[in-house]
């Protein structure tokens, strides 16, 4: 594995603090990107402590990367007072939110040409995520400005973004150097597992997801 540059590890952590600001303009809501930065500090801390790159134990801790996420979104979604408060959040800034998507496919590409994660994973292989970023903009345009698309179509274009990131995450999750891998064995996914790139599914893809299921909330339960 080569080095990963220092242009792709400051391009990771500008992408982070970006998706945590489009985030706080979503929710304006200091306690929670408190919280999100205090867990952004003690996986940086882990990941520069070579933590998540220990791969004969079990579970294997790259899962200690996302699943925290995964679990609060679930937990937030199971909760009557946080769904009042997704409620409330800003549906233009959720849909803003995903341009991040497009920095970030750029910087797993520079990963794999420093042979730290698989080309399954970049645009070159199975990973359309870029399309979700390139999109985001103009869907923004069409919804919110000009209006000439409706709340139909915000859904459906969150639905599909959704799919393309489930893609990615499970492709992700079977290169990974786990027991489970069953992708990629001449180059596993291994990159995301040092400092600062284990933000990558610690901060960031949790708060896409966040994003998109919160927007599918408000334009099938909220209506309005």
């Amino acid at each position: 594995m080569g080095a990963i540059s220092i242009y792709s590890s400051a391009g990771l952590i500008l992408t982070t603090l970006l998706t945590l600001w489009l985030f706080y303009k979503a929710s304006s809501h200091k306690k929670v990107i408190y919280g999100v930065i205090i867990w952004m500090i003690l996986v940086g801390i882990l990941g520069i402590m070579g933590f998540y790159q220990e791969t004969e134990v079990i579970p294997p801790r790259i899962v200690f990367l996302l699943m925290p996420g995964i679990i609060l979104v679930i937990i937030l979604f199971s909760s009557k007072k946080a769904k009042a408060w997704i409620d409330k959040l800003n549906l233009k800034w959720l849909t803003l939110l995903h341009i991040v998507r497009v920095p970030v496919e750029i910087i797993l590409y520079r990963m794999y040409l420093a042979g730290s994660i698989p080309v399954l994973m970049t645009f070159e292989g199975y990973n359309y995520d870029i399309l979700s970023g390139i999109t985001a903009p103009a869907i923004y345009y069409f919804v919110f400005v000009n209006k000439k698309l409706g709340r139909k179509s915000l859904l459906i274009w969150n639905f599909i973004c959704l799919a393309l990131l489930l893609n990615i995450l499970t492709i992700a999750a079977l290169s990974a150097e786990t027991p489970f891998q069953k992708l990629a064995f001449d180059q596993p996914n291994v990159g995301v597992t040092q400092f600062p790139f284990v933000w990558l599914p610690a901060i960031i893809v949790p708060l896409v997801l966040f994003s998109h299921l919160a927007s599918i909330w408000q334009l099938t339960v909220r209506k309005s």
